[in-house]
């Protein structure tokens, strides 16, 4: 099969585009033939060797952990789903080694649901991994209830977008910072938006004067220090950049894999109350344009690879 491969860690010049064999499939896996991938953060960073001191790498690497695509295989133990199912999933295992962007790739169960008839494979393969952060950020880290006042930071971002949605599913109401150029966009998920830079902190308390009940962090630094002044009593403060959180008395949060979680988006998506915005779509054998466009960090929305 064709799939994107790197044998030493560095920058998008590394990867390689070509043949591998195809995966093994375990007793508790499905074979997925992949429509789509979706290009994260944590992909470049753990290319780069940022992550080397956690997470094992065996080489050569396929990259990449969020998938859309369609059963091809079951393992002999699997019953939850059948050749011909459409599925998504935030494939993470415990080391690096076998990921999405790939033509097939064997998924264990545990880290697959359904695909939302609502979304395309390539709104769906953006879903699981920043969904599934911003799910578990807002309903387990920061435990958000109906009537609260959420704000989330860099909220037109792949992750922030989707927080936006699902907060105001759950009935809170939400405060996103972004760039101008992405007001209008907040403004149509619901969220209500304020700039970043100097003055963040007035123009925020402006729109809750007694402060907010969650602060949900996608950036860290500048951003991270400010929260805490802006928290109502009893707030609470997330964050999935920043390890710094911890010693202002928040949480961090790193995504785990969740069946359960990946169907309650899907449900959302289906509902009609949650939907993924794709900024750009790239080609299997251009994922490296793809990764270099998501590293820049300006991207509204999603950065899909397509496999044809």
């Amino acid at each position: 099969m064709k799939a994107i491969t790197y044998r030493v860690y560095g920058g998008a010049d590394v990867l390689e585009y070509g043949e591998v064999p195809m995966p093994k499939l375990g007793p508790d896996a499905v074979l997925v033939k992949v429509r789509a991938a979706s290009v994260n953060p944590v992909d470049w960073k753990i290319q780069a060797g940022y992550l080397d001191g956690v997470l094992d790498a065996v080489f050569p690497v396929i990259p990449g952990w969020d998938v859309a695509g369609v059963v091809e295989q079951v393992g002999v133990g699997v019953t939850e789903f059948a050749v011909g199912d459409e599925v998504m999933g935030y494939v993470r295992e415990d080391m690096v080694g076998r990921g999405t962007f790939a033509e097939y790739v064997a998924a264990p169960v545990r880290t697959l649901a359904r695909k939302p008839a609502a979304l395309s494979f390539e709104q769906a393969a953006g879903l699981p991994l920043a969904g599934l952060t911003a799910h578990q950020a807002l309903t387990q880290a920061l435990a958000v209830r109906e009537g609260e006042t959420v704000l989330v930071h860099a909220a037109a971002g792949g992750v922030g977008s989707l927080a936006v949605q699902i907060a105001v599913a759950l009935g809170a109401k939400v405060i996103g910072t972004a760039s101008e150029r992405n007001h209008d966009f907040l403004r149509g998920l619901g969220a209500e938006p304020v700039a970043y830079g100097e003055g963040l902190a007035e123009r925020v308390r402006a729109l809750a004067p007694e402060g907010v009940d969650a602060v949900l962090d996608l950036v860290g630094g500048d951003a991270l220090t400010v929260s805490p002044a802006l928290l109502a009593e009893g707030g609470r403060l997330a964050s999935i950049a920043d390890g710094a959180v911890l010693g202002l008395g928040g949480r961090y949060v790193f995504v785990r894999p969740d069946t359960a979680g990946l169907t309650e988006l899907a449900d959302l998506a289906d509902k009609g109350l949650l939907t993924v915005e794709v900024a750009a779509t790239f080609p299997l054998e251009r994922t490296a344009e793809a990764q270099r466009l998501n590293a820049e960090g300006h991207t509204r929305g999603k950065i899909v690879v397509t496999v044809a």
